[in-house]
């Protein structure tokens, strides 16, 4: 798709890769807005790349129906759908309590559907959209302590491959993008706050990178996954 005529929706937009993408996509002159939970840090980030900020918390189902209907009010013509909102959180099986492996599906899993169902009904009836989920090589291969965090990432892949299925006949392209380990905050809060460059790991520009190289395909195909390792992580 040509960019300037993309009208996007960046869920976890404050931060991390969510701005880094919605940064580039306004570059390429995209319309972007871009959704978090906290105010200061959305609209700070929103002034800063000239995006529209919406406060809104992806696992309450209210908030997600009133960013969607701001979004198609601000943007009649919306048509990407960036699903970004997410966080990790760590413990051993024996640990692990329900409350919190709920808390991480609520916004990793529960979120991502919400957004993307309200989105897909207007792409349908628009019979045109693009919708990316970003899941992470958690995704395919768990570890130790990854419980939460990876069944969840699972989740979004099972739910894309499902959304594909059922919206290719709308001139919907349905992808994912997985990455290993970015240099991001990466807890349920979002921050500004940056530990020192490692210039060896991937930064969250480049999975925005990605992320735009694969909306600029051509209309007629798309790229239904890619993963994205760093080349030598020190």
């Amino acid at each position: 798709m040509d960019l300037k005529n993309a009208a996007v929706l960046v869920t976890g937009g404050s931060c991390g890769i969510g701005l880094e993408t919605a940064r580039l996509l306004r570059v390429r002159g995209a319309r972007v807005a871009i959704c978090a939970r906290h105010q200061d840090i959305l609209e700070a980030a929103a002034k800063e790349i000239g995006a529209l900020p919406i406060v809104a918390d992806v696992s309450k189902e209210d908030d997600v129906l009133r960013m969607t209907s701001t979004v198609l009010k601000e943007y009649s013509d919306y048509n990407v759908l960036i699903n970004n909102a997410g966080f990790g959180s760590f413990a051993s099986l024996l640990e692990l309590t329900g409350d919190e492996f709920f808390r991480v599906w609520e916004t990793n899993v529960l979120g991502a559907m919400l957004v993307a169902r309200e989105s897909a009904k207007h792409f349908v009836g628009r019979s045109y959209g693009n919708i990316v989920n970003i899941s992470s090589t958690a995704g395919q291969r768990g570890f130790a302590n990854g419980t939460a965090y990876c069944s969840s990432k699972f989740a979004v892949h099972a739910m894309t491959e499902c959304w594909r299925a059922e919206l290719r006949q709308h001139n919907i392209r349905v992808m994912q993008v997985n990455p290993s380990e970015v240099q991001t905050s990466f807890g349920e809060a979002e921050s500004t706050h940056t530990t020192a460059e490692n210039p060896t790991k991937l930064h969250a520009s480049d999975i925005g990178h990605l992320i735009v190289s694969m909306l600029e395909t051509e209309d007629r195909g798309f790229v239904t996954e890619s993963t994205i390792w760093a080349t030598n992580p020190k």
